[in-house]
């Protein structure tokens, strides 16, 4: 009987019900993708393997170092595997055609991201191709590549045009996977610069460490560090997801921004449901007077009034979060540039979910309250 009460009296009044539902259901949709654009700016971190370390330019990143530093990481204690890489900075076509691209050692560097899938043969043609390069599956459907394709970026970091062959394409093992990166040899770099450049020659941006243990991450990364210390090119050695944090610590004015407008979407939503609920109980307080007069008791009352309230966020918050993932399909699709990975994490429905329940509960409260508190001859007397 109480079930069908809440029912009724949820869309006893249609349009202003609807409304507050429509509203409800947009809140939460803005909620959940504003939440998802905060997690795919986190998206590298998530990815990131607690089994690999970077090291770099004690200074910046944009200072190389000497090629001669991997034997010397290798021989460290806890290292399994050593590769390196430079970013390479290279413009397809036009400078609004931006995406990740790297030189890279290809063999170690694919053995220590064995979420990259690339099938056996194309792999295997990659690694004996010096102007081969290997893209991801995303960014190969952006621009329509396939497998044997002429590429040629325009060098920004290292002037000039630089061709490749498409010998490789990737797929994600995990959701979170970056599938939108392009990495070429660094041979292939290095040879050239010899060349174009020899004081440019030999030198790389960064290493990566694979480690025989996770739990030997702090501490070989201090040994790595000890052993460069004083040098010309000093080192600074971290885990993965704490070199990700680095780059996502230079917007963290733009991300806290966007946590404030998230949660402000949710208190104005609360004070609309909260109105609607002030509305309703005010409207029915006669008929709250006559169930006290029959017996029922505050707590029957306040489940009344909280289920209608629960009734309204909960279903607009059920449809807001089923419009989530095609908007963030679409959104994702239009600024794919930015957010490789732009997917919406469970957290976020469980966000969304707890965000409806508690606005539904909070705007309760005080309809609740003033049904409760009012006297029987009181609310009797109330017209309308």
């Amino acid at each position: 009987m109480l079930l069908k009460l809440l029912l009724r009296n949820a869309f006893r009044h249609k349009l202003r019900n609807t409304l507050t539902v429509c509203g409800m259901c947009i809140a939460i949709l803005a909620f959940g993708m504003l939440r998802t654009v905060i997690s795919a700016w986190y998206a590298g971190v998530a990815a990131s393997s607690t089994s690999r370390l970077i090291t770099r330019n004690a200074i910046s990143l944009v200072f190389p170092l000497p090629i001669s530093y991997r034997d010397k990481i290798r021989a460290v204690e806890g290292v399994k595997t050593v590769s390196y890489g430079s970013w390479f900075g290279g413009i397809y076509i036009e400078e609004k055609n931006f995406f990740a691209n790297f030189a890279v050692e290809p063999k170690t560097y694919l053995e220590l991201y064995p979420e990259f899938i690339i099938p056996v043969e194309q792999q295997e043609t990659f690694l004996r191709d010096r102007k081969a390069c290997a893209v991801g599956a995303k960014l190969a459907k952006r621009f329509g590549w396939e497998i044997g394709d002429n590429i040629t970026l325009k060098g920004t970091i290292y002037p000039g045009n630089w061709e490749f062959v498409l010998r490789a394409i990737y797929a994600g093992r995990d959701q979170t996977t970056d599938q939108s990166q392009f990495f070429f040899h660094w041979d292939y770099l290095n040879e050239s610069l010899k060349k174009s450049a020899p004081s440019r020659a030999d030198k790389v941006g960064f290493y990566i460490i694979g480690l025989t243990n996770p739990d030997l991450a702090a501490r070989t990364a201090v040994a790595v560090d000890r052993m460069f210390k004083n040098s010309f090119a000093e080192t600074l050695t971290e885990t993965e997801k704490a070199f990700q944090m680095g780059f996502v610590s230079m917007s963290e004015a733009i991300i806290t921004a966007i946590k404030l407008v998230s949660l402000v979407i949710i208190v104005i939503i609360m004070a609309v449901v909260a109105n609607t609920m002030v509305m309703s109980v005010r409207e029915r307080m006669g008929e709250y007077a006559v169930f006290k007069t029959l017996g029922f008791g505050p707590w029957y009352l306040t489940a009344m009034i909280l289920g209608e309230s629960l009734v309204i966020t909960c279903l607009g918050g059920a449809i807001g979060i089923l419009l989530t993932f095609p908007l963030a399909r679409a959104f994702g699709q239009a600024v794919g540039d930015w957010f490789p990975v732009f997917n919406v994490a469970r957290e976020t429905i469980v966000m969304d979910a707890a965000a409806a329940l508690s606005v539904g509960i909070i705007a309760a409260v005080f309809p609740a309250w003033r049904a409760i508190r009012v006297r029987i001859a009181e609310g009797l007397r109330r017209i309308g």
